[in-house]
Order: C-alpha cells, then sequence, then structure tokens
C-alpha cells in the first residue's frame, strides 16, 4: 500500500478520524486521499459543518488530497455510498482501501461481499422479499444465512459498519479495481456514544458530537476531537457557518410542499416503489413539520433512515435520471506537496465544479445536483449565505 483512501463524512472530524489516518500511515500509506460527502449526509440531512471547514481539519490531521463525494451519492443507502466512494477513491489512482468495522476481518468482510455479488444470493433476496420480509435488513440476513446456515456471514451483517464495510468491499469487486481492502477495529464510541479509549485520546460518534454541539456548542466537543479541528470549529460557530437544523426542517419541508403543487409530484423521485410517492404526498400534506413527516413514513418496512432519504431526495428533485456515480473528481482540497499524486486519472479532474460541469452532460447534471443541495445548505446556516457558493468555492491548500 502506498496510496490509501478514506471514505468519510467528517461531520465532525474527530479522534477517532484522526486514529485511522494515522493508523494508514503506520501501515505503509505514503499519501492519503479522501472521499469526503460534499453537501448531504448519507443519514439524508445536511452535514452540521460546511465542506471548507472538515476539508481543513481533514488536511490538518494527516490527509493529503480531499475529493467531494457528490451529494446524490452521499445522501444514499449503503451499497450506493460504497459504490461512489470506491469510484472516486480508485479513478484517483488509490491502491489501498482503509475503512472502520466492528469486526475487522478482512478476509471475512470480502468473503462476506463474494456472497451478496452471488446470482443465487439475489435470487434468494427476491424470494424473501416477496415473502414479507420485515425489512430489507431482515431479508438479506436469511438469505445469506439461508446460502451460508453454517457462516458468521449473517450475524456479520447486524452491525452497522461491519455492512458498510462488507459494500466497500463488495464495491471493489463489482468494479474490478485492483485495490486492497484494508479493515480496522472502530475506535472509541457505538453509535450516539461517548467514551475514553485510552489515557492519551477520548472517542466519540460523530453523532453523539452534533448532539453535544446542539447542547453546548463547539467549547462541548473539547475532549473528542484534534486541537485544530477545535479550532475550527469554535471559529465556524461565531461566524454562524454551521447548519440550523431547525430551520433546515422547514426549509425542506416548504420545497415538499410547495412540490405538490403539481400532480403525482413524487412519481420520479429516485427510489419510489411500492406506492412510496403516495405515501410521502399524503404525509406531506397533513403534517407541519419533518420529524412529524419522518414518523408518518417510517414503519418496521421502511426505516427511518431511508425516509428520511427519499424525503431529501424529493425536496430537491433528485430522480432516476440524476447520475448514480460520481461522473468527475472535484478536488476540495490538497497538500501542496501532494498535488501531483492523481497524475493521469480515469475521471475529469478539477478544483473547479463550474469547469467540470462544462465536461459532458453527465457532468453537467451531477454539477447541478450538487448546487441544489450546497445552495439549501447555505439557506440553513445559522447566518444564511448567498446561492452558487459551490461554483466559487476554491480550493484549500495546507502549506506544511
Amino acid at each position: 500500500m502506498k496510496f490509501a483512501g478514506i471514505i468519510a463524512e467528517y461531520d465532525p472530524f474527530h479522534n477517532g478520524h484522526a486514529w485511522q489516518l494515522a493508523q494508514a500511515r503506520a501501515l505503509g500509506a505514503q499519501r492519503v486521499a479522501v472521499a469526503m460527502s460534499c453537501g448531504l449526509t448519507q443519514r439524508g440531512a445536511l452535514p452540521l459543518l460546511p465542506e471548507a471547514v472538515r476539508v481543513q481539519a481533514a488536511l490538518a490531521c494527516g490527509a493529503d488530497l480531499v475529493f467531494a463525494l457528490p451529494a446524490p451519492c452521499a445522501c444514499a443507502g449503503a451499497e450506493a455510498f460504497a459504490r461512489a466512494g470506491v469510484r472516486i477513491l480508485a479513478a484517483a489512482g488509490c491502491d489501498a482501501l482503509v475503512f472502520g468495522a466492528e469486526t475487522p476481518d478482512t478476509a471475512l468482510l470480502q468473503k462476506a461481499a463474494r456472497v451478496l455479488c452471488n446470482e443465487e444470493y439475489r435470487a434468494t433476496l427476491r424470494q424473501q422479499l416477496a415473502a414479507g420480509a420485515r425489512s430489507f435488513a431482515a431479508a438479506r440476513q436469511a438469505a445469506v444465512q439461508a446460502l451460508c446456515p453454517e457462516s458468521d456471514i449473517a450475524a456479520l451483517l447486524d452491525k452497522p459498519n461491519n455492512n458498510l464495510a462488507v459494500e466497500y468491499c463488495k464495491a471493489i469487486i463489482e468494479q474490478n479495481v485492483e485495490m486492497q481492502p484494508i479493515a480496522l477495529p472502530r475506535q472509541g464510541a457505538d453509535h450516539g456514544q461517548a467514551l475514553t479509549e485510552s489515557a492519551h485520546a477520548a472517542f466519540a460518534s460523530a453523532s453523539a458530537l452534533r448532539a453535544l454541539w446542539a447542547e453546548g456548542g463547539a467549547a462541548a466537543l473539547a475532549p473528542y476531537v484534534p486541537e485544530k479541528a477545535l479550532k475550527l470549529y469554535k471559529q465556524v460557530e461565531y461566524d454562524g457557518k454551521y447548519t440550523d437544523f431547525a430551520v433546515m426542517g422547514h426549509c425542506e419541508l416548504a420545497l415538499l410542499r410547495a412540490a405538490c403543487a403539481g400532480q403525482a409530484p413524487f412519481a420520479a423521485v429516485r427510489g419510489v416503489s411500492e406506492g412510496l410517492e403516495h405515501r410521502l404526498e399524503n404525509a406531506v400534506r397533513e403534517t407541519a413539520s419533518l420529524p412529524a413527516l419522518l414518523d408518518a413514513l417510517t414503519t418496521v418496512r421502511y426505516p427511518r433512515a431511508r425516509m428520511r432519504r427519499l424525503a431529501m431526495d424529493a425536496a430537491l428533485g433528485y430522480t432516476a435520471q440524476t447520475p448514480a456515480l460520481p461522473p468527475y473528481l472535484h478536488l476540495l482540497g490538497a497538500r501542496k506537496e501532494a498535488l501531483s499524486l492523481p497524475g493521469e486519472t480515469a475521471l475529469p479532474l478539477s478544483h473547479s465544479l463550474a469547469r467540470l460541469a462544462r465536461e459532458n452532460e453527465t457532468c453537467a447534471q451531477m454539477a447541478a445536483a450538487q448546487n441544489r443541495a450546497s445552495d439549501l445548505g447555505a439557506l440553513c446556516r445559522a447566518k444564511p449565505e448567498p446561492m452558487g457558493g459551490i461554483y466559487r468555492q476554491k480550493i484549500i491548500f495546507l502549506t506544511n
């Protein structure tokens, strides 16, 4: 491994992320590139912190290059999220992918990925879904258990980071790229919890840190984030450049209500099936807040995370025609000494989204979709900002 890749959100960048970067170096990586969510997150919401701040934190704490994982790809389930991240890093020339997992057994994760790539598995999954499985996750576990009754693979898929790790391995197989998967133990907290792992650093999940920010501002994150990052976060708080999630909820619901002026407003939204477009329209018409909307949509079969992404897709007009994979490499930031590293890339490369949008029609579509998310984010900051900022955003350089 010489050029490692990491797929991340860094919302916010914390001690666990810094540990992962250090481990990549310790395992032999000379350079590390990150594919980082841009504009939206996998949970189907705006990020707490703007891209510029998350990029600065990553570069200050050990990353060499940070590429944008475009908003439509970031706001996606584990399979699509992993596929997009692997495509970016493979196109940039990474020869390894480093990720965390509850079960850091790379061989077992790869074995699980090969099972999920098998047509027999897909047929069994369809049978489980047709038989009325309570959820996609339950159907998948049942399908794997039926095919591999003596294996630990089904139990492996019960953990969120294992699930994403398997999808990373599967994306590497399906895209047939020369990239070595390297699983690391997940450091520190389970989702939503904070704890101290050693005498040297405290670890917390990103969701726990966002909750801490909501309660006590940037200063409350001090034990759990690198000092360099904390300084950036305090400046963001002072400048009002963080997301006001109450405002985001109102704006998102306003977009959804405006869409209801037309006929069958959500029929073209990507991922709708089984009458979900009607369920969404009814919920938009009958609820008065985003939490209430999500409550109305969520069932055992339709998990809240999926409904959260569906609502954001509908608000931003993401349809089946929205590109599913990144058609370009949008470089958000770099250490100056690493700028020459990508060399010849498999996708168009630029720090300018406007320039990338002129490459071809697919690039133009992805850039427009990115801009819609970024404009929503600019409006929903504690101190709102003008439209079009993603097109004016300059690359971030770190010189030391």
